[in-house]
């Protein structure tokens, strides 16, 4: 973590000299960073890192002699220092970035499609905002418990027996979100019985890789959401990147609805859209897990979901990868579970059914702040 009245040191490591030009210039328009450093690659940025300690590195994946994901593995070894990633918008960018974040990256942004001065200066703020958020964190090389899929969760239901689900959980989750929910998810049995719909603040072009990457790893059909898709027991949707995501009742179920509405709370797609909507449809009959992220998204719409009569667990400071969305929601009285990640899933299942279900006030690390 960056002392306080400290200006945050930054080494940016990327292959293309107009990178190595802009990136620095995008940084440096907040007072409170600084770039000691560039590198053209890996080799040279481990020898930087010797040299100069940054507190925070940006890092390009794409990157002849030593690539990216090879300096990232030397970082974590030698060097453990927060990475935000800089990736590719591509579809072979994005398993690349998923994979750097397996391997301890803190968070990525996709570089624009024009890479020229005027499409990286919409990136400045997002960026300026990760770097930020990597140096306040504490740095957890490797925060999270070992995924894997249970022996009972290990055969996924048929879709042909995928029925409308009576219960829905929403998830609201960004920065530490991908391994988090892959976690989560691999811990839930095929034959859990709530739909879950996830709003995951990702960009465009990198939800269906990830979606693809979830279902591989569970028991549970996982796939980005189209609009019209039915909540169904056993499914998994996640909110496309640059969409907003609704719930909504129809005659044959639930389904969701996606749309390009304005950004809320600086975010498309918004959990507090996503849970607004959960709270107006499926009322008591709801799940809200707020969990790792920057910012308050998610916070307001907790305590919609919460005044419907919800279960609305948010996940704990020690398990957070960074704490800001659950804290907001927490400090509101929003919350009425504080749950660690280890945690998440027995709460799910022990609220939605599924057989050999847990009993929340067995497990050790759900703490209850009020009545539902």
């Amino acid at each position: 973590m960056t002392p306080p009245n400290r200006m945050t040191r930054v080494l940016v490591v990327d292959d293309s000299a107009l990178m190595r030009k802009l990136i620095p210039q995008l940084i440096e328009r907040d007072s409170e960073l600084h770039v000691i450093a560039t590198a053209m690659d890996g080799a040279f940025a481990l020898k930087k890192i010797d040299e100069y300690r940054p507190d925070v590195i940006t890092l390009d994946l794409e990157m002849p002699r030593m690539d990216g994901i090879e300096t990232l593995r030397q970082i974590m070894r030698l060097h453990p220092v927060p990475v935000v990633v800089v990736s590719a918008h591509t579809r072979e960018g994005a398993a690349t970035t998923f994979k750097a974040l397996n391997m301890g990256a803190f968070d990525f942004i996709a570089k624009p499609h024009d890479v020229l001065a005027e499409g990286m200066r919409e990136i400045a703020s997002e960026l300026i905002q990760k770097i930020k958020a990597a140096a306040a964190s504490p740095f957890r090389r490797r925060a999270l418990p070992a995924a894997g899929i249970p022996a009972q969760a290990k055969r996924k239901r048929s879709p042909a027996a995928l029925v409308p689900a009576s219960k829905v959980v929403a998830i609201g989750i960004s920065t530490g979100g991908p391994n988090s929910l892959e976690f989560i998810l691999s811990q839930l049995p095929a034959d859990f019985l709530a739909a879950i719909v996830v709003g995951q603040h990702m960009p465009a072009g990198f939800t269906d890789p990830f979606a693809r990457r979830l279902n591989d790893s569970c028991a549970l059909e996982v796939k980005e959401a189209q609009s019209g898709d039915i909540l169904a027991a056993g499914r998994v949707l996640i909110c496309p990147g640059d969409r907003h995501m609704k719930i909504r009742r129809m005659p044959l179920g639930a389904v969701v609805v996606l749309s390009q509405d304005a950004p809320v709370n600086g975010h498309r797609p918004s959990v507090d859209v996503l849970f607004r909507s959960a709270a107006e449809e499926f009322g008591a009959n709801a799940v809200g897990a707020l969990m790792t992220g920057m910012g308050e998204d998610g916070a307001e719409g907790l305590g919609a979901m919460k005044a419907a009569g919800a279960l609305t667990p948010a996940q704990d400071e020690a398990s957070s990868i960074v704490f800001g969305m659950p804290r907001a929601a927490i400090e509101r009285g929003y919350a009425n579970r504080i749950v660690g990640l280890e945690d998440m899933a027995n709460t799910l299942i022990a609220h939605c059914g599924s057989p050999g279900a847990v009993p929340v006030q067995e497990q050790q690390h759900v703490r209850s702040t009020g009545p539902m």
